[in-house]
């Protein structure tokens, strides 16, 4: 996929307007729901001229998501935690990866070792 999975999208296919809260709820992981309550409640908590031009430059500016972007809704869970948190997303596939590596090691060494039981089994099965 040509497409950067961290960069930030106009989600169009959850929009009610532009994309533009919905593109911040996939870029942050927060519900979208919730974006746009803060946007309305921003706007009339006084930064009513200026969340409506923010909002109006984001949305001429924003590229609009690609279909497909996300395979799955763990694929997408897991971009939006590298977006919020390289640092842990990178900590969590290394620690799965030495537990990939530890479970593998065990089977070798199962494997390998002098086991008579699991070399009779073996031969009995050809």
């Amino acid at each position: 996929m040509s497409a950067s999975r961290t960069q930030f999208y106009l989600d169009k296919q959850n929009a009610k307007w532009k994309g533009v809260c919905a593109g911040i709820a996939d870029y942050t992981g927060i519900e979208v729901l919730w974006v746009r309550v803060a946007m309305v409640l921003l706007t009339f908590a006084g930064g009513f001229p200026w969340t409506l031009i923010g909002y109006w430059l984001v949305a001429w500016m924003g590229q609009p998501k690609p279909v497909g972007l996300y395979e799955t809704d763990e694929d997408q869970k897991f971009w939006q935690g590298v977006r919020s948190n390289p640092k842990r997303s990178t900590a969590e596939v290394r620690s799965k990866f030495r537990d990939i590596d530890r479970r593998l090691a065990d089977i070798e060494l199962h494997y390998t070792s002098r086991n008579s039981q699991l070399a009779q089994e073996i031969d009995s099965l050809r």
